[in-house]
């Protein structure tokens, strides 16, 4: 079992196996080029699988598969399979934007994916084009469609924008309700790589439009991860991703990994453990030193603050560290 020093059991890993994206969201990469990362300096995913190894060997119960944009990479579902074969027990998850979703589904069901979480900002095309640069509404709707057709657990991630999709909270709302699958909106979170004029709706003022629609109470039974959890009277449940809130990092128990090895022991905290090395060499010992040392290195609170001046924003990318 690994322990941070504050107590908090970590059972939960993200792994980022890509920084490329076929999107260009406003509130993580806008403007960088498309072609702007080597995929020579990734580690190879089987050497990865091998630290997961180590990882489920300590008491790793969920694993994450993010980017950048996963689905980008050919050789996805060999990794899912063969870590579905080392642990028939480990959660697998993997985060998308969701636009390749569609011709994906059903080879990411039979390697043993459990669940997957899509990002959904809007349901205007014009708008999916303004947010993310890519006129991809309709394939990401089809995926949605086609992942509800093969049973997976789905979740819908809405970053929510003032002046941008703020007025579409209603309406996402219904969307996932309707289709019965869970939508958590998220607090902007500030970064250099966003759109520097953009600003979000803190949690209070995301509620209170959820509130002209929907009665509903704090969740009695809350899940341990990033979302507090709120509930309708007809049992529905939405979460709101508030990492600004004060009690936001009480509970955490997740680690990251970037796909050129790095380990990010917290996603707004810029301390981090290089783990390349042991990585590339697939030992066993290294590779335990380097969890180790990441769980150690974990800290009690991350570092956003709503009063926060520009040169104290964080300058780790999102689609590096895979949110």
């Amino acid at each position: 079992m690994l322990k941070d020093t504050f107590g908090r059991k970590i059972d939960y890993i993200r792994v980022s196996v890509t920084k490329q994206c076929n999107f260009r969201c406003q509130y993580c990469m806008p403007n960088t080029p498309f072609d702007a990362f080597d995929k020579d300096e990734y580690i190879p995913l089987d050497n990865v699988l091998e630290f997961l190894k180590v990882a489920i060997d300590n008491g790793i119960k969920k694993i994450r598969i993010t980017g950048g944009e996963p689905l980008l990479r050919k050789d996805l579902p060999d990794f899912i399979a063969a870590l579905r074969n080392y642990s028939k027990e480990v959660q697998l998850v993997l985060t998308t934007n969701g636009f390749l979703l569609q011709k994906s589904a059903k080879i990411l069901k039979e390697s043993g994916l459990d669940r997957i979480n899509i990002s959904l900002d809007s349901l205007k095309p014009e708008r999916i084009v303004q947010i993310s640069k890519k006129d991809g509404l309709e394939n990401v709707l089809a995926g949605i469609q086609e992942a509800l057709k093969y049973n997976f657990g789905l979740k819908i991630n809405t970053v929510v924008m003032k002046g941008i999709n703020s007025d579409e909270i209603l309406d996402l709302f219904d969307y996932a309700k309707h289709r019965n699958i869970t939508i958590r909106f998220i607090e902007f979170m500030e970064n250099i790589h966003a759109n520097h004029n953009l600003l979000g709706l803190k949690e209070k003022e995301i509620l209170e439009i959820i509130k002209t629609k929907y009665d509903f109470e704090t969740a009695k039974d809350q899940i341990i991860g990033p979302a507090k959890l709120y509930s309708c009277k007809d049992g529905y449940q939405f979460g709101i991703i508030a990492p600004h809130n004060d009690d936001f990092c009480q509970t955490c128990n997740r680690i990251r990994l970037t796909a050129d090895g790095i380990i990010c022991p917290c996603l707004y905290y810029q301390d981090s453990v290089d783990a390349k090395e042991a990585l590339l060499s697939k030992n066993p010992q290294k590779l335990q030193s380097v969890l180790e040392q990441a769980v150690y290195n974990k800290p009690e609170k991350n570092q956003w603050d709503t009063t926060m001046e520009a040169d104290k924003i964080s300058a780790r990318a999102f689609y590096h560290t895979g949110g």
